[in-house]
């Protein structure tokens, strides 16, 4: 496996896998891997010759400059996983690598930046928009690979894909859980051991409003339960809980053919963010 600290030398690299008509693939993260990535991984592997995985803290879609500060960077650990993982290459660059300047453009992502967590979060995704162009355009993969866990995310990458033409499949793997159920998340490590042990209700929470729906709840009844659930657990702090339609990420008040509803829920747990959705 090589790594890769400077644009310059993984371009030599792959410029020359690319001269030999060799596939290459794509997972962008920002370290602190869990399962999850390596889920994202294995899938990369099956589709391209190649498989390049990016660890990058993008400053750039931080909002909260203590969130930055604190958010785990286990360049070593992560490269031993990736490694056993079978990935060819760790793109891991400086900030100043990945910025020499400050950038200056702006993404607008319209009605799907304007929820849940663009609205959380302000400016958050013109932070995707900005780092995610730049990996494309360094790598030049023939696909990407990201999870479902970051719903938003996916959507706003979509976009971006569809709109500057990237030609590149974007590939969305489903959320791998814990055990209890607790989607896997660089953050869950920031947890303490209580409030680990309270994190699972969020999907149990999840669920349970999904098998509402499914026997024809009223949308506003199980927003409103949901929430009182959450509000019933004093270590939660309720951001968000939201039924949308899958396409367009916009609040719904009725429920559509399978496969195009979500329920969408970000919630502190002590000062760590968690955020987890159910498509069905």
């Amino acid at each position: 496996m090589e790594v890769f600290t400077s644009v310059s030398a993984l371009r030599q690299f792959l410029d020359h896998l690319v001269y030999q008509h060799k596939t290459i693939g794509l997972v962008p993260t920002m370290g602190a891997l869990h399962e999850g990535h390596i889920s994202l991984i294995q899938a990369s592997k099956t589709d391209n010759d190649i498989t390049v995985c990016s660890i990058f803290v993008n400053p750039a879609q931080f909002n909260n400059p203590e969130d930055l500060l604190k958010y785990p960077r286990t360049l070593d650990a992560d490269s031993k996983m990736l490694e056993e993982a079978g990935c060819d290459a760790i793109f891991a660059p400086s900030v100043e690598e990945m910025y020499p300047e400050q950038p200056v453009m702006k993404f607008d992502f319209g009605a799907l930046e304007r929820v849940m967590e663009g609205a959380s979060r302000p400016g958050h995704f013109n932070g995707v928009g900005i780092v995610v162009s730049k990996l494309f355009n360094i790598v030049k993969p023939n696909r990407a690979y990201f999870g479902q866990k970051d719903l938003q995310q996916v959507a706003i990458v979509t976009k971006l894909v569809g709109d500057l033409s990237f030609g590149l499949e974007l590939i969305t793997a489903p959320t791998i859980r814990e055990e209890d159920g607790l989607a896997m998340s660089s953050r869950n490590r920031r947890l303490n051991e209580e409030e680990r042990h309270i994190a699972p209700h969020i999907f149990q929470i999840l669920e349970s409003a999904k098998n509402a729906l499914l026997k024809g709840e009223p949308v506003e009844k199980v927003i409103r339960q949901a929430t009182a659930a959450f509000a019933g657990i004093t270590a939660f702090k309720l951001d968000y809980f939201e039924i949308v339609d899958i396409n367009t990420l916009q609040p719904t008040t009725s429920i559509m053919p399978a496969g195009e509803n979500a329920i969408c829920v970000a919630a502190f747990l002590g000062p760590v963010r968690l955020i987890d959705n159910i498509v069905f």
